[in-house]
């Protein structure tokens, strides 16, 4: 394990314990996630954030003017903490490791849902219900397209794919006929 990853989960996990002390988990980390956004999207703030040649001053006063008004004091802080210290490249790292603190101490499993289209929030809501159910968690469900499906879901939950795709069907029923022929 690298001393980046370390640190970051050093943060990661402090973060969480003051949210925890102030029934904030939930904002904070949907202000970790805000953070992370903004940064993607505007290229040009996440490189001046990241720049060694940039001095913590600037960098502390840019985001005081991007981010001081939309967060909690603790998210800020935290924020303008990993400034200080010369860890800005750690900040999406860190809102991983919080994101998984938080999951597993709120007794929640995150579950990528890959489709060959975009589902109603109804279908999405089912499938967290039905996988709820099947592992005894709370589901938070991401989805992603994977146009190679030819039909139905695969559902990712931690290192477990349980896969309903036509294709994972149609290579079930290929390996079935091929053992049956063997005999």
């Amino acid at each position: 394990m690298s001393q980046d990853t370390i640190v970051a989960k050093r943060y990661a996990k402090a973060l969480f314990e003051l949210a925890k002390e102030q029934n904030k988990i939930a904002q904070v980390e949907e202000e970790l996630k805000f953070i992370v956004a903004v940064l993607k999207e505007n290229s040009d703030l996440h490189k001046l954030i990241k720049h060694p040649g940039i001095g913590t001053v600037s960098k502390t006063a840019l985001l005081k003017n991007i981010f001081e008004s939309q967060l909690s004091e603790i998210t800020f802080s935290t924020l303008l903490l990993l400034i200080d210290k010369g860890r800005e490249e750690l900040l999406e790292s860190l809102v991983g490791y919080f994101v998984t603190i938080a999951s597993e101490a709120l007794g929640q499993a995150k579950a990528v849902v890959y489709t060959p289209v975009v589902l109603p929030q109804a279908e999405l809501d089912h499938i967290a219900a039905t996988f709820s159910q099947l592992i005894g968690k709370q589901i938070r469900v991401e989805t992603a397209i994977d146009t190679s499906l030819l039909g139905g879901i695969k559902v990712r939950i931690g290192d477990r794919l349980y896969d309903g795709s036509l294709s994972g069907k149609l290579e079930r029923l290929q390996k079935s006929l091929n053992s049956t022929q063997a005999l």
